[in-house]
């Protein structure tokens, strides 16, 4: 790596280089990196330039090679210890220009790897957010005796997402910490595509290598005409000397100002959504009025009928695509169910799965073969789904008027925008190749979604992607939140809610609450608790519970309600440790201000666990049970001077939850 570029971070200096591979000019030395490029060794700085975009303070950094004009852009906020960073690359010469790759940021962290942690995550449908973190020497970057033999190394640890969901095998952010000093660099990359980031040993430390789409990974490459410009995806670096808590607090506050303005920032409606362990895609009028009924009274803001609601004949799978709404389902139509919910005061929301047309649906025959993605002239079919290509403007068209009627007849104020399939490498119809096609697929999505909110400004949008498949920031600057799991197991859903704010905002994790009537007391608030740390995301058969376990429910929103503003600007800690995906005792802090919310988790019966709190400050602190407070609570004990919480869970439930609050402003414990 040839790290020749000084920039600040919050006062931390960090080294940058580019990074640029063509067929003509690979890398100085061979390897597998995306890093030490002969390209990025001959960059040479020619100017720099300050310049604001509203709150945005923007530095760009121009570089030139011999027929390539480079552009690194880095955008900071407020003070906030991070930047976002893209790389535009432009055709000065006469001759087109193919590039295989091109680094969003890359930069030095000169410090011995034997210090160094790796903290990375993996992910898959109902296991998300598996986070680990052990020594770099222990992932992939050995130590070779690098000073011995004059030159940097050629390995290099990577995490390579392929395809359209973006977080369903490994996810975009990780960090490296230093464990004698806790100096922690924390990243993310922005893309609903395919992307890269890597680690790797160089002479005199680590480096760290964030890009989207390359050739070998992802089948990307992208030429370049005389005059043309090329901009990789965007990436944000957080730095703290703080260790990883100050980090993620950094990148948290970053990520906030990377979202879209919307009214729903400041709401942050509690959504019932009929879906999981309850209709499972099967709504109709009779079993919706009730549910809307106990959804109410229960506190709920927002109604979502969910899949099933344009089903004529139960294969709904493979027909979707018109997006009308049912009649044998809905005998006096839709109507009346939307209404309903209204009478109620509560938004009407709906299902979408907008990207998709199915095999069967009567609209895969009817907008061009052009409006899909193909391989070699045949439409890419994946789970008995086309997938549209939304380059082009019929998809557009059909996409706008679906969304526009279903807003303007039927009143619909929520959109789950769901997206079930991954169509794999891309399109190679009208593109350099399929890599090529597919990022200016998802660019055009982005701008379909971008357009959609000037349209409407005040719509609400989730994420989904068979739950938190596609859970970045490119999706998340835009949309509303984001579900974070399609997992139906009650004991399986804590360590996914507890290690989401690593990846997004506690106030855009919509954490499935799902109580039954069958249920115990104790299982219904670990449901309760499972879905508070975040964004209160309620199902279940309310309609069908005994009036205590309905006040149950009820104490539990009306619990989330009074602290949701909090956890709108808090800051996550963990006080036992990043979650493991079979710990017996999980907990997760939100830290807003001088109150620390914090939630424990006991799934394998009776237990003791101390927690750490260093972040707390005071002599006088108070502590107390939240929620549930008409079941017996975990006895605590708070060790002020220590800084630590002994939590106990003496009763009989083998799976069992609170919500606990320490306060910094009430006085004595």
């Amino acid at each position: 790596m040839h790290a020749n570029l000084q920039v600040e971070v919050a006062g931390t200096p960090v080294s940058l280089s580019v990074e640029i591979l063509t067929p003509g000019s690979g890398r100085a030395r061979a390897s597998h990196r995306l890093a030490g490029t002969a390209i990025g060794r001959r960059l040479t700085l020619t100017d720099t330039e300050q310049t604001s975009d509203g709150d945005w303070q923007e530095r760009r950094l121009h570089l030139t090679d011999d027929g390539l004009a480079v552009t690194v852009l880095l955008r900071s906020t407020g003070g906030v210890p991070a930047v976002q960073a893209t790389t535009t690359v432009t055709n000065t010469g006469e001759a087109p220009l193919t590039l295989l790759a091109v680094s969003s940021l890359a930069v030095a962290v000169d410090i011995p790897a034997d210090r160094l942690d790796l903290l990375r995550g993996d992910s898959e449908w109902l296991g998300e957010g598996r986070w680990q973190r052990r020594p770099l020497r222990e992932q992939g970057v050995p130590d070779i005796a690098l000073p011995a033999h004059g030159q940097d190394g050629r390995g290099r640890h990577a995490a390579i997402s392929t395809g359209t969901w973006s977080t369903g095998q490994t996810l975009p952010t990780g960090a490296l910490i230093d464990r004698q000093s806790g100096d922690t660099w924390l990243w993310q990359v922005e893309h609903n595509g395919p992307w890269r980031w890597e680690v790797g040993e160089r002479l005199g430390g680590a480096y760290v290598s964030l890009s989207g789409p390359t050739d070998i990974d992802h089948q990307w490459q992208q030429v370049l005409r005389p005059g043309e410009s090329f901009t990789s995806v965007p990436v944000s670096l957080a730095v703290s000397g703080d260790g990883l808590h100050g980090a993620v607090a950094a990148l948290s506050a970053h990520r906030r100002a990377l979202r879209r303005t919307h009214p729903e920032r400041a709401a942050l409606p509690v959504i019932f959504n009929d879906y999981m362990n309850t209709l499972m895609g099967d709504p109709t009028t009779a079993a919706l009025l009730p549910l809307i009924d106990a959804a109410a009274a229960a506190g709920a803001e927002v109604f979502c009928v969910d899949a099933g609601w344009y089903d004529e004949d139960g294969r709904w799978w493979d027909s979707v695509g018109a997006w009308e709404p049912s009649r044998t389902r809905f005998p006096g139509g839709l109507e009346v169910v939307l209404d309903h919910i209204r009478r109620h005061g509560m938004v009407p929301g709906l299902w979408l799965e907008p990207e998709v047309i199915g095999v069967r649906s009567p609209l895969a025959g009817k907008l061009p073969p052009e409006a899909f993605l193909q391989r070699r002239g045949v439409r890419v079919v994946e789970h008995d789904r086309y997938h549209l290509d939304l380059r082009h403007p019929a998809a557009i068209a059909h996409l706008d008027e679906t969304v526009d009627r279903l807003v303007t007849e039927y009143g619909v104020g929520y959109f789950k925008l769901d997206y079930n399939i991954d169509p794999g490498a891309g399109t190679d119809l009208d593109a350099d190749s399929p890599g090529a096609g597919l990022l200016a697929h998802n660019r055009a999505h982005l701008a379909w979604l971008d357009a959609l909110l000037d349209r409407h400004p005040g719509l609400i949008l989730e994420n989904c992607a068979s739950g938190a498949m596609r859970m970045d920031y490119a999706m998340l600057s835009r949309l509303n939140l984001q579900s974070t799991s399609d997992q139906q197991d009650l004991a399986h859903y804590p360590p996914i809610a507890a290690a989401a704010p690593l990846s997004i905002l506690p106030e855009q994790a919509a954490n499935w609450a799902y109580p039954q009537p069958g249920m115990s007391d104790e299982e219904i608030a670990v449901a309760l608790c499972t879905g508070m740390p975040g964004r209160l995301y309620l199902s279940g058969h309310l309609d069908l519970m005994s009036s205590g376990h309905r006040d149950l429910v009820r104490s539990g929103v009306t619990v989330f309600r009074e602290i949701r503003h909090d956890l709108a600007r808090a800051v996550p800690v963990w006080p036992l440790g990043l979650p493991g995906w079979s710990d017996p005792v999980i907990a997760l802090g939100l830290v807003a201000g001088g109150t620390t919310y914090l939630w424990v988790w006991f799934r394998d019966g009776r237990g003791t666990a101390r927690l750490d709190l260093p972040h707390l400050t005071g002599d006088h602190l108070a502590v107390d049970t939240l929620y549930p407070a008409s079941l017996p609570p975990f006895d605590l004990d708070l060790d002020t001077a220590a800084r630590q919480l002994t939590i106990t869970h003496t009763g009989a439930a083998p799976l069992a939850a609170r919500l606990i609050r320490i306060d910094s402003q009430k006085g004595t414990s």
